[in-house]
């Protein structure tokens, strides 16, 4: 009867021992990868120089898309803290994780639709469900019932406000003001617009937190604590119009 030939200690001995390779060199299934950036240098026109400039290009553009983007300031309207020709870093990721822009932030927005074919800065004086409303009897903005003192930032003479309203800002939406009452179009120039001049929390771009030019100006930008005490949306609902003046 056949069986299955089964293998002699002699036939186990005589075949050849696999030798491990510890030099590093590519085996005959594949490169090494240590080789593999050499290789690309090798190919591109410039070598090591043009393959670093490539890379670090590629690293600037993947962090202006998703991290940060620098914002040149065009106007006065966010003196004197923002002057004309100040240079901003816009923080592109300060609200992609639930937390959406507060009272007192400065914003960069996609004005398309609503302020103009632009972007735009300005500072978030309302948030969705707030009631926004100027003046009180002292000449102040009122958000939700409590007079906000914009002394640390506002222009220098200028008024809170030389154009009276009294709104509601929709859920999802910001209502804006410049720095500077005076030479800003904002979102009392457009309450009577298609969104009442209120900007969609979507188009944000992100939020300015520091100045990086010129370098003598160069600072970190705070939220004011101006807005620290706003109670939350609906507590002066039983005032409709308490201490409104033109």
């Amino acid at each position: 009867m056949d069986t299955e030939a089964q293998p002699t200690e002699r036939d186990r001995s005589s075949r050849p021992a696999a030798s491990e390779d510890t030099s590093g060199a590519p085996g005959p299934e594949g490169r090494s990868r240590s080789a593999l950036v050499p290789r690309v240098a090798g190919r591109v026109p410039g070598g090591w120089v043009t393959l670093t400039l490539l890379l670090c290009l590629l690293f600037l553009l993947a962090l202006n898309t998703f991290v940060a983007r620098p914002f040149q300031i065009p106007s006065g309207s966010m003196e004197p803290g923002l002057r004309p020709g100040d240079r901003v870093l816009v923080n592109k990721v300060a609200y992609r994780f639930g937390t959406g822009p507060h009272r007192g932030d400065v914003v960069v927005f996609d004005g398309t639709g609503y302020f103009g074919e632009a972007d735009y800065i300005k500072r978030v004086v309302g948030v969705g469900g707030d009631r926004v409303v100027c003046c009180d009897s002292e000449g102040r903005i009122r958000v939700n019932g409590r007079s906000v003192d914009e002394s640390g930032f506002l222009f220098p003479g200028d008024s809170p406000s030389a154009v009276p309203f009294d709104v509601v800002v929709p859920d999802g939406r910001l209502f804006v003001l410049g720095d500077h009452r005076g030479d800003s179009s904002d979102s009392r120039d457009h309450l009577g617009s298609p969104g009442g001049g209120m900007i969609p929390v979507g188009d944000v771009i992100g939020r300015a937190d520091w100045i990086v030019w010129p370098l003598g100006h160069a600072t970190r930008l705070h939220r004011p604590d101006a807005y620290a005490r706003v109670p939350a949306p609906g507590a002066d609902a039983a005032h409709p119009a308490e201490g409104v003046h033109g």
